[in-house]
């Protein structure tokens, strides 16, 4: 017969503590594991992907994340090399939409806000508990603002990117197209505002300060300046004229080179190619200073991030109304 006393413990514990008599197991995360479907499948069920990464085998990779969809998609060198069923942020917890750097990438990180869950496969955008990782995925938006993946595809997406990569979340979607235009406000034939070069003082170019990692090129029309922030950090700023910048849009450089050895870049903020701004005109009355032009044509790799915004830049950028270009408003919070 059991000891009078450890029945009385044993209840004692169960009402108390109910979840500690329940075996290990039960706190164990649960992740969909994935299904991989034909590339021809039009429409993706929970958990499903498609992975065909030998339609470009290399270039700088962009994933765009469709909440309205719960889709996502990955981009290499701008032909699009994968998409995936993901749960974004449920009511309450919603995913921010914007453009985001992968700023640590972690195979089996465990959340230290969210009780020790496992988060494996982790590619943080923020500091603040954003990331793309392995998780649940019920068929609706139920993360706490994450966007969960399939695991089996958060594996296979690990092995193609890299830190510093743009992760595009939207509240829309459309496939990015590729242009050349965006490169050419920084080419060796962009001519000064006039013959005069803008005076010592109006430009800082001190790309010591990050030797290395990936590269946002904001300019902006409300402050009449040229950022360029390398790994986070800002490197240079140039005043310039006024651009007549409607609205916002956002590039990323490509891998290559057109016949005139333009820069190759992909638009990725879904809008037609009737709203882009004329880069030919801003380029003609910039007025950016030739020794500005040059680091920056040195900096431009595959994968730099170039921002056009009507917007002031600060804590509150938005590239529209509700999508915060974060890792350039709030740079210093990395």
């Amino acid at each position: 017969m059991r000891p009078k006393r450890n029945i009385i413990h044993t209840v004692l514990v169960s009402v108390l503590f109910p979840t500690a008599l329940l075996p290990l197991s039960a706190f164990a995360e649960h992740f969909t594991e994935g299904t991989q479907v034909p590339p021809t499948t039009e429409k993706l069920n929970a958990g499903d992907f498609v992975w065909e990464p030998e339609r470009s085998p290399g270039g700088p990779v962009l994933i765009v994340v469709s909440k309205p969809e719960q889709i996502a998609y990955v981009y290499r060198n701008g032909i699009r090399i994968a998409r995936s069923s993901v749960s974004t942020g449920r009511p309450g917890h919603p995913t921010p939409v914007g453009v985001f750097d992968i700023i640590e990438k972690e195979k089996d990180h465990v959340s230290t806000i969210y009780k020790g869950a496992e988060m494996p496969w982790m590619e943080r955008l923020t500091w603040t508990g954003i990331a793309m990782h392995a998780g649940d995925l019920p068929g609706y938006p139920d993360s706490h603002g994450c966007v969960r993946l399939p695991l089996e595809f958060s594996k296979l997406l690990f092995t193609v990117t890299t830190k510093g990569g743009t992760v595009i979340i939207a509240d829309d979607h459309s496939a990015p197209r590729e242009t050349v235009h965006p490169g050419m406000i920084f080419s060796q034939v962009t001519p000064p505002a006039g013959e005069a070069e803008l005076r010592a003082g109006e430009f800082t170019w001190t790309p010591e300060k990050s030797v290395s990692g990936p590269v946002t090129i904001l300019v902006s029309e409300a402050d009449k300046v040229v950022y360029v922030y390398r790994n986070g950090v800002e490197i240079g700023r140039t005043t310039v004229s006024s651009l007549d910048i409607d609205g916002q849009h956002v590039y990323s450089a490509l891998d290559g080179t057109d016949e005139q050895g333009q820069a190759k870049w992909i638009c990725v903020d879904g809008k037609p190619a009737a709203n882009d701004p004329n880069i030919v005109e801003i380029a003609g009355k910039a007025g950016i200073a030739k020794a500005f032009l040059a680091g920056v044509r040195a900096v431009i790799v595959p994968g730099t991030t170039l921002v056009f915004t009507e917007k002031p830049v600060n804590g509150e950028t938005q590239s529209k109304p509700g999508l915060n270009i974060l890792g350039v408003g709030e740079v210093a919070a990395r």
